[in-house]
């Protein structure tokens, strides 16, 4: 491998590593609160495009479709809190993971009969594919803009929660419900508000990856889903910075794989589930997790 390929793949990794980092944050914001798995994010990722792409095809320009998109995913991901999750909070765990589990299936489903099985074209936008050339290296502007712009949410993301009301409202719901209740912290509001954070964030990787992959399906949300799952727990389930940091190991190990053992492209899929037993079985906290001691 020369040194330009080698810099073209770890752009490609990094590019596809805030993808990854991008979505898992979702995931572990609502663990972090819930100590739920919202199986359902995937599914809310891969309406997001859908979002975009109709908004894009009745004549809408970017600029106006994919703050729409925004606007309508966070809506979506809220909407899915209170549908399937508000009213089990109290239930076992058992039961609020089923229900997770039927609303991934219900959306996947919903978007099946509504917008067809057959691929769509995502539309492209030449501010954004535009090829750059450096050197022998060519790579798409988007490669640039989507770490760039996941670095400015995740900065963003830790003002919120460490130095703004809601953030210390969202860390007080994290430790303890019932007390934060008595502390006069709206819990309804406050889980909500996680959701529809997590879902925007979800909305922003699903329009960047259908400007990198322009082509969308309804089941396309699933092994990106995954795949961000296990990056949330490679960081350490609940820590926001811990999900950029495995989105960003994921993609660039899930690349450089790739490029540097031809014969695995097959495997790509499985390695990153490779890594998760991995990580499970040497670090079941991942890189930035704290083990968690319960009072008996």
């Amino acid at each position: 491998m020369t040194w330009e390929m080698f810099l073209q793949h770890l752009a490609n990794g990094i590019s596809l590593g805030s993808l990854y980092a991008l979505i898992a944050i979702g995931y572990t914001m609502v663990y972090g609160i819930l100590r739920l798995i919202n199986f359902a994010h995937g599914d809310i990722f891969m309406m997001a495009t859908y979002f975009a792409f109709f908004g894009v095809f009745f004549g809408l320009p970017w600029y106006i479709a994919f703050p729409i998109t925004i606007i309508l995913t966070i809506l979506l991901g809220m909407g899915v809190e209170i549908a399937a999750y508000r009213s089990l909070r109290d239930a076992p765990k058992i039961s609020i993971m089923i229900s997770a589990i039927g609303a991934s299936f219900l959306i996947e489903n919903l978007a099946i009969v509504i917008f067809g099985g057959r691929p769509k074209a995502f539309p492209t936008e030449e501010l954004f594919t535009k090829v750059v050339y450096i050197g022998n290296i060519s790579v798409q502007r988007l490669t640039f803009i989507i770490p760039i712009v996941t670095i400015i949410l995740l900065v963003m993301l830790l003002y919120l929660i460490n130095k703004t009301k809601t953030g210390m409202a969202m860390r007080a719901v994290s430790k303890d419900h019932e007390t934060a209740k008595l502390m006069g912290v709206n819990i309804d509001r406050t889980i909500s508000t996680t959701f529809g954070i997590g879902s925007a964030l979800a909305a922003i990787g699903g329009i960047m990856w259908g400007l990198k992959f322009p082509q969308i399906q309804p089941l396309m949300g699933v092994m990106p889903g995954l795949k961000c799952f296990i990056a949330a727990v490679i960081g350490g389930i609940g820590n926001i910075t811990g999900a950029v940091i495995g989105g960003f190991f994921l993609g660039v190990s899930e690349i450089m794989l790739v490029a540097i053992f031809q014969g695995l492209t097959g495997y790509r899929d499985a390695f990153a589930f490779i890594i998760l037993i991995l990580v499970l079985l040497f670090k079941p906290t991942g890189i930035m997790g704290e083990k968690i001691s319960e009072k008996v």
